[in-house]
């Protein structure tokens, strides 16, 4: 369902700390973990090597990324059920994680699937395949966080 995660102390090690003096990478990673509940790797990739590299740039696309992601006229599960929508019509890799994201923000399974029902009128049993699949995805993910927690 998700790349795998880079290796942190490799990117520290051959390309670099990470530099920002104004945000900690943990600071970076919390807006993530609280709208995901967890980084995502491709993030976590992101935020190591362009923090390392390019700090100022970093910066820039997390104000833009934040500005477009929550408009002041969309709740978050509205945003987040968009972007799970207009990601799954691309195939998108991304849109697992902005379905997680709809869920946590309280979109229910009936949501989800009008959804996925809207991409297939346009992109067809591929987007459907992948949306059902999807959603089965998440709702096995938070069994599993549910069971974990349980267990604790």
């Amino acid at each position: 369902m998700l790349p795998p995660r880079v290796n942190v102390d490799i990117v520290r090690e051959r390309i670099g700390a990470y530099a920002d003096q104004d945000q900690s990478a943990e600071e970076r990673f919390a807006i993530y973990k609280e709208l995901i509940g967890f980084v995502p790797p491709r993030i976590e990739a992101r935020i190591n090597v362009t923090g390392a590299l390019d700090p100022t740039l970093l910066e820039m696309q997390e104000k833009m990324r934040a500005h477009a992601m929550y408009p002041e006229c969309f709740d978050v599960k509205t945003a987040q059920l968009m972007l799970f929508g207009m990601l799954l019509m691309d195939l998108n890799d991304a849109a697992p994680l902005h379905g997680i994201a709809a869920r946590r923000a309280g979109a229910s399974w009936e949501e989800m699937q009008a959804v996925v029902s809207l991409a297939f009128l346009f992109r067809g049993l591929s987007a459907a395949n992948r949306g059902a699949e999807i959603i089965a995805n998440i709702a096995k993910r938070e069994a599993d966080d549910e069971a974990a927690r349980a267990s604790a």
